[in-house]
């Protein structure tokens, strides 16, 4: 192996130059790569993998901070990338199989269910009609893209004429019942931040409405990371097998102390996070992805 991490990032945005740094800091050199330059060259590279700037040798561990946009062609081979440099022995933090267990909030959901963690009830169809049926049940569910993030394109249906068609939404319609807050036009949620089973940072989100992302324009509040939240929050992290996770839970509205998991992040963002908590974010990120790269090393970092 090369001596040198990869950090997998699109552009040089304000986190992937934090963790550069953190990494940098830390002892290791890092070398930043989109996963879009890279692919397989079987019969061509010793490694049988395109990574701009290694050559024929691997790197010693890889941080993933951006899978990036693309066709599910494209995401797909990115994937299988990661799960090349995993099966060759690069510590890939985190994995590609964390990854797609997050992207995917169905899957996220079925784990975190079968975790006995508490988390609303979900559907996943594909079909329009199937989508109308479930809200000619009960009224007032939220529409979310299967693998959207930062509150993108999240919907609020009260009848079933309000589902949208297949195409608009990519054929897959995932569902849960909208949680209402505690008290009338209180928006509120709260992200925590867990790095190798540690809850490390949190924060409370007050939105503008009913979507409580920092994206959307929410505020935030700092939490201390303790507690039911934590304790959660590890747990929701470990049925996912993510080494790193943005957690946001919600209150549950007939139950004044229990919370429930809505989501976990595998690549989330912390910028306002960081703004209200003293904890460096970023060197705890490379501290503990350097502890595996030293593990997966037998110490010789």
């Amino acid at each position: 192996m090369s001596g040198a991490a990869v950090l997998f990032t699109d552009g040089a945005d304000w986190h992937a130059a934090r963790l550069e740094r953190a990494i940098t800091r830390h002892g290791m050199e890092c070398r930043r790569i989109s996963l879009n330059a890279c692919g397989f060259a079987i019969g061509r590279s010793e490694t049988g993998l395109l990574l701009p700037g290694f050559g024929d040798t691997l790197p010693s561990g890889a941080f993933v901070r951006v899978v990036g946009q693309g066709s599910f062609e494209q995401v797909t081979l990115r994937l299988g990338v990661l799960h090349a440099l995993d099966r060759l022995g690069v510590p890939v933090y985190n994995t590609a199989r964390a990854i797609e267990r997050c992207v995917d909030k169905s899957t996220t959901s079925f784990l975190l269910a079968h975790a006995g963690l508490p988390t609303p009830p979900s559907i996943a169809v594909q079909s329009a009609e199937m989508a109308r049926a479930v809200l000619g049940e009960t009224s007032d569910w939220v529409l979310k893209p299967l693998f959207g993030a930062q509150g993108r394109g999240l919907r609020r249906l009260a009848h079933p004429d309000e589902v949208p068609e297949a195409g608009v939404i990519a054929g897959v319609y995932y569902l849960q019942p909208f949680v209402p807050p505690r008290r009338e036009g209180e928006w509120r949620d709260c992200r925590i931040f867990v790095v190798g089973g540690r809850a490390i940072a949190a924060m409370i989100r007050h939105g503008r409405n009913w979507i409580t992302n920092v994206r959307q324009g929410a505020r935030c509040e700092p939490l201390v990371p303790e507690g039911t939240v934590a304790d959660l929050a590890v747990r929701a992290a470990t049925a996912v097998g993510a080494d790193y996770a943005g957690v946001d839970l919600i209150a549950d509205p007939g139950d004044g102390d229990r919370w429930l998991v809505l989501e976990v992040n595998s690549m989330p963002a912390w910028q306002g996070l960081q703004s209200v908590s003293k904890v460096d974010i970023a060197d705890e990120l490379a501290a503990d992805f350097l502890r595996r790269v030293d593990f997966a090393s037998g110490g010789q970092q």
